[in-house]
């Protein structure tokens, strides 16, 4: 563009030129010479000239384009995508949900007390319950069961999900035949033994009209050894009435000394004594739990030596849970305050 500019201002410079000599080299004419107003008034020809010119100088300026030299590109490859697979990859199974069950002991009453204890297990709506004895006050008679027990617990017992023990009130009448007539138990029902999924648990008869005896070399305590011995699942929990320790002198029974822990029983539980405590005996935890409803007891001044834990200020159950790894208690009050914690590891 810059060169055809400069060409045209050229061009039209030499015409000036041409025509201012012309006009010296001819009769001087004034303004209205008909020469000058004919070219005033005719500047088409001047343009197209022009025009012309500059076209032709384009044309004879403009460049051929070289020829392509650029590379090709490769070719484009497309990325590979996973190829989905026919099923998805399967996850590890989910554990299994642990087994639940509640622990009472001396509840058989209709008082106020009992009924805050049986509403609290119901809330809890454990896999079963097992009780410590005393299931019948004051006698264990016929005519009390259906309001000291079955009011109560009336649904686990219909369901099978109730194994009590014997306690020595349950023994009055009869050595115990309302009971052994009102619920359903395995072996011969003073003693027997179950396993609910990772737990084995074993119900003794530690009241003194046992006739298979209550001491370490009696026939019941022989049939526990060997059982216990047999056991295969991950946990074996023994349970009873009378305690073989307790920081309540009158309430011990050394005749319930039996070696548990030998044995193979990885925890003991008992009743009788109407209060809260945990001892460790032998290496396992015993735990006494006589809060189900019956009257409070008051400890000795003198703790029991192996005393870890000790609670008499509230009615209360025991909630325990257990999977093949781990079995854990805890205690809690008829107002749902958790009083003691405990966890057992297999790992």
């Amino acid at each position: 563009m810059i060169h055809i500019l400069g060409d045209r201002v050229g061009l039209i410079g030499l015409l000036t030129i041409l025509y201012l000599t012309a006009c010296n080299s001819s009769p001087e004419v004034g303004e209205s010479s008909p020469a000058a107003v004919e070219l005033a008034k005719e500047p088409r020809p001047l343009m197209t000239a022009v025009l012309q010119v500059t076209t032709t100088r384009v044309q004879s300026t403009q460049r051929a384009m070289p020829p392509n030299t650029l590379t090709p590109l490769p070719p484009v490859t497309p990325t590979p995508r996973p190829t989905p697979t026919s099923a998805p990859t399967a996850l590890p199974p989910p554990s299994p949900a642990p087994v639940s069950f509640a622990v009472i002991g001396d509840y058989g009453t209709t008082g106020q007390g009992t009924q805050d204890v049986a509403a609290l297990v119901n809330s809890w709506d454990p896999d079963f319950v097992i009780t410590l004895g005393d299931n019948n006050y004051p006698d264990g008679s016929y005519e009390t069961l259906d309001g000291n027990v079955m009011q109560h617990y009336g649904r686990f017992i219909v369901e099978g999900r109730f194994f009590p023990a014997l306690g020595n009130h349950d023994m009055t009448t009869e050595n115990g035949r309302p009971f052994l007539e009102a619920f359903e138990l395995p072996g011969n029902e003073r003693y027997y033994d179950f396993v609910w999924a990772d737990v084995h648990l074993f119900a003794l008869n530690s009241d003194w009209r046992e006739p298979d005896g209550i001491t370490s070399g009696s026939r019941q305590a022989a049939w526990l050894e060997e059982q216990l011995a047999a056991s295969s699942t991950p946990w074996q929990v023994v349970y009873l009435h009378t305690p073989p320790y307790v920081s309540m002198e009158d309430k011990m029974v050394p005749a319930a000394r039996w070696p548990f822990a030998s044995w193979g029983a990885d925890l003991v539980l008992s009743g009788h004594a109407h209060l809260y405590e945990r001892l460790l005996i032998d290496g396992i935890p015993y735990v006494v739990n006589g809060l189900g409803g019956g009257g409070i007891y008051p400890f000795d001044e003198q703790a029991h030596p192996a005393s870890q834990m000790r609670f008499n200020d509230n009615y209360g159950a025991l909630l325990v849970e257990v999977t093949a790894e781990q079995l854990a208690l805890q205690f809690v009050t008829r107002e749902g305050s958790v009083v003691d914690y405990l966890t057992l590891s297999n790992q």
